[in-house]
C-alpha cells in the first residue's frame, strides 16, 4: 500500500455489547504527542480502510495541508446481521452501540490519543446504515458527537422522526450524499428500496434547520465506487479547519 502513517488497535471488552470489540486507527506521518488531533470514527471501518482506501487518503491530504490533524478509526462489524442489528434504527443492539461508542470507544480514544475532548473534534462516518448510525448516534449526543458524515444512508420514517424531535440539529456539521440512481438498492432484510426519495427527505428536512449542512447529490449508484470518490470532498469540507 506503501502508507506513511501508522496502524494501530486495541481490544475493547464491551459490557454494552457483551462481546470484544476491536478499534483501529492510522496516525498520519507527522503525527506527534505535541499536537492536538481530530477523530474521524468510521463504522464499517474495514471497508473504510481497504475500499475507501482512506489511509491512503489521508496521508495525501495531511501531506498536501488540506485536512487539520486528523486521526482516522475504524470499528467493523461480525457479519451483515450483526451489522444490521448495530446499526438499523430498529436494530436490536442499536441503543447498545450507541452506549458503546459513548461510554467506551470515546474514552479510548481520549485516553491514548492526544484529542481535543469536545464534541466538535469528533466525527462520526459511515455508508448506508452505517451512515444512518452516524446521524442518529449524534441527534442524540451532539455534545461528544459534533460532525457526521453520510454517504447514502438508509432512512426511514424514524430517522426522518428523530431529526425533526432533536434539539440540537443546529449545533452539529453535517456532510450528506445520495446517489441520483440509488432507487431500487438490495437490503439485508432480502428486499429492495428507494433510497433517493427519502433521501431527498431527509435533505429538505436538515436545510430547515440553522446547521452546517452540505449535501450533494451524486451521479451513481449505492456502491464503494461512488463513496470512495467522493470521500476526499466529504474530508476536507468536515477537517479543513
Amino acid at each position: 500500500m506503501g502508507r506513511k502513517g501508522t496502524m494501530l488497535d486495541r481490544q475493547i471488552d464491551s459490557k454494552y455489547l457483551e462481546e470484544t470489540m476491536t478499534i483501529k486507527w492510522y496516525l498520519p506521518e507527522s503525527f506527534s504527542p505535541l499536537y492536538k488531533y481530530h477523530v474521524c470514527i468510521m463504522q464499517d471501518g474495514d471497508d473504510y480502510f481497504q475500499l475507501g482506501r482512506i489511509a491512503t487518503l489521508s496521508d495525501r491530504l495531511h501531506s498536501d495541508g488540506e485536512i487539520e490533524n486528523t486521526v482516522f478509526v475504524g470499528i467493523h462489524y461480525n457479519d451483515k446481521y450483526d451489522r444490521q442489528d448495530k446499526y438499523h434504527p430498529n436494530g436490536s443492539k442499536q441503543a447498545a452501540y450507541m452506549q458503546f461508542l459513548l461510554h467506551e470507544v470515546v474514552p479510548l480514544l481520549d485516553e491514548e490519543l492526544p484529542t481535543y475532548h469536545m464534541g466538535g473534534s469528533r466525527a462520526l462516518i459511515g455508508d448506508s446504515l452505517a451512515g444512518t448510525l452516524a446521524l442518529m448516534t449524534a441527534l442524540k449526543y451532539p455534545n461528544t458527537f459534533g460532525k457526521v458524515i453520510m454517504q447514502s444512508p438508509y432512512v426511514d420514517e424514524k430517522v426522518l422522526n428523530a431529526v425533526q424531535s432533536a434539539k440540537s440539529v443546529d449545533t452539529l456539521d453535517i456532510y450528506h450524499t445520495i446517489g441520483n440512481e440509488e432507487t431500487d438498492v438490495p437490503t439485508t432484510a432480502g428486499d429492495r428500496k428507494d433510497f433517493l426519495e427519502p433521501n431527498r427527505k431527509l435533505h429538505e428536512l436538515i436545510e430547515q434547520q440553522d446547521t452546517n449542512y452540505v449535501f450533494h447529490e451524486l451521479d451513481g449508484n449505492h456502491t464503494w465506487k461512488f463513496w470512495q470518490k467522493d470521500l476526499k470532498r466529504a474530508l476536507v469540507t468536515m477537517f479543513n479547519g
